[in-house]
């Protein structure tokens, strides 16, 4: 029998020393051969991501160590014992990875070209930069990326969420791997375009004989794409199996409840009746594309164009689209972090009008939770501070009721209080984004704009927010305007839905009208897409 390309054998992970010591992987034993695709499956926190890391030695150090006589067996030779000069040749040659967070893993102040063009570089010796440009442009082309050519010029901040995380697949395919570690590689990603990506890596898997780890907590994704499964909970895989005999049979009772997990529930019943709490008239984010030595404006990027919309008081307005369709831009432009035209008025307030100069204060009224957890959290500052840096911005409270305010908000997005003292880096993906969410609600807000915030949260925890946010939403009655590619999320709690294409409206209306006869042919696609 051939060797396997890839052996774990009782591999353990700690992060810290003493009483603080957390065992993030226990005792781990998992083989993936060539030209197969082994599925890691778990709740957040689970030690996924920590296993995946640990793979291409990415664990911060001295942070995290590896107790015991574990080993990781690469074609043979043990990863943990390999001198770094050969490590940096393995990873993104030999071994790719597709990173969970893509905003935190691309270089803000280098092109996407730049970046592709540097592991091609790395890898290969070399190259002519107009050769480069052009692999890196079919590259782009390959994962699905419109306009590829523009595109190669452009910054991390300049894309979407899922372009982002398109161009990392790109660089990591760039090299033509013979293991991929794919950790969530469709988070970010609307349902049209996940089914074009897996599909490209199963038919590069099979060209390459290339095996892929693939990480999600999407169970749909693994059982149409993988062939074996192995559950992970607590650091342990407590079953491992072919796909089939998961899906049909799951002997352990943590894989009967990640099988059963699907978003559920309505949205609570809202009358929507008395003024809007929010309210945008011909809203429009218009982006130059510049050129020439002089660069003088030629173009456009319209990623909002002539956008009209409300939100009264306890209300969950949807917003759903492909990525790049401007989405999460019409959520910044409305919070005001993006210039636009247009008027956009906030509880009587037009926040647009030139010269406004009470919108600070009014920011304490309007929170949002951000797409990439990562990204938006410092990496310096504890979860305490995080959380309740808007209370000390805003001079809310004393030290000491800040504090409780913290622990009270962490409580109720499921976290422990004694998560307080420990950093972002210490997380998984999932508890970030509820640090995230945490540090909204912290502030008592009356709308809050919610960019994908479930899109890395695994299915059971997604239920566990979604009834969150529904329960807030009674208590405080709160509005939500909801961002997301996830149109089950979507349809379990909003109200309304407004389909975004290319920067405009093309059908909108109550949720459950729209979900039951869809008109526009782009949302009919969507919805096939999403419920088949």
């Amino acid at each position: 029998m051939d060797q396997p390309l890839l052996e774990i054998e009782d591999l353990s992970v700690a992060f810290g020393a003493g009483e603080e010591r957390v065992l993030a992987v226990d005792h781990l034993n998992l083989t993936i051969n060539r030209g197969e695709t082994v599925a890691l499956v778990g709740e957040s926190g689970s030690g996924k991501s920590v296993t995946a890391h640990s793979i291409l030695r990415l664990l911060p150090y001295p942070e995290a160590s590896h107790p015991g006589a574990g080993r990781i067996l690469f074609v043979g030779e043990d990863v943990l014992k390999l001198p770094e000069k050969k490590m940096q040749s393995l990873r993104g040659g030999r071994i790719g990875m597709i990173f969970q967070e893509p905003m935190t893993s691309l270089n803000p102040l280098h092109t996407v070209v730049r970046q592709i063009s540097e592991s091609l570089r790395l890898h290969r010796g070399g190259g002519r930069r107009e050769e480069l440009r052009v692999v890196s442009q079919e590259l782009l082309e390959m994962v699905g990326i419109e306009d590829a050519g523009r595109r190669l010029d452009a910054y991390p901040h300049e894309l979407s969420g899922g372009q982002r995380q398109r161009v990392m697949i790109a660089m990591a395919l760039a090299n033509e791997p013979d293991l991929l570690i794919a950790d969530e590689p469709t988070t970010a990603l609307d349902v049209t375009v996940q089914a074009q990506v897996l599909d490209l890596l199963s038919a590069l898997k099979k060209r390459l004989n290339m095996a892929i780890l693939l990480i999600t907590h999407d169970l749909g994704i693994v059982r149409h794409h993988a062939d074996r499964v192995a559950v992970m909970t607590n650091g342990r895989i407590v079953e491992a199996a072919r796909c089939r005999q998961i899906f049909s049979h799951p002997g352990h009772s943590y894989t009967k409840k990640l099988l059963n997990a699907e978003p559920s529930g309505r949205p609570i019943p809202c009358k929507l009746k008395g003024s809007p709490l929010l309210k945008a008239d011909d809203l429009k984010v218009w982006f130059p594309i510049k050129k020439g030595f002089f660069q003088r404006t030629c173009d456009y990027v319209k990623a909002v164009d002539g956008v009209s919309l409300s939100i009264r008081p306890g209300e969950s307005l949807g917003v759903v689209g492909e990525s790049g369709s401007g989405k999460s831009t019409l959520g910044f432009a409305l919070l005001r972090l993006l210039q636009a035209e247009g008027r956009i008025s906030f509880a009587g307030w037009e926040i647009s009008a030139p010269g406004f100069r009470g919108l600070r204060p009014l920011r304490r009224y309007f929170q949002v939770v951000f797409q990439d957890p990562f990204a938006s959290l410092s990496p310096r500052m504890t979860v305490e501070q995080i959380v309740g840096e808007g209370l000390h911005l805003h001079r809310i409270g004393t030290v000491a009721v800040r504090h409780l305010m913290v622990a009270e908000a962490l409580k109720e997005v499921g976290l422990e209080e004694s998560f307080m003292r420990r950093y972002p880096h210490e997380f998984s993906g999932g508890q970030r984004q509820r640090i995230a969410i945490a540090r909204a609600l912290v502030l008592k807000p009356q709308l809050i704009v919610l960019d994908e915030p479930t899109s890395s949260l695994d299915r059971s925890v997604q239920a566990q927010v979604l009834d969150l946010l529904r329960e807030l939403q009674v208590k405080h009655n709160l509005s939500y305007l909801f961002i997301s590619h996830d149109l089950k999320v979507v349809k379990s709690l909003c109200h309304r839905v407004m389909v975004l294409h290319q920067g405009r409206i093309v059908e909108e209306g109550p949720a459950e009208e729209l979900f039951k006869n869809p008109k526009h042919n782009y949302t009919q696609t969507l919805l096939a897409a999403a419920f088949d």
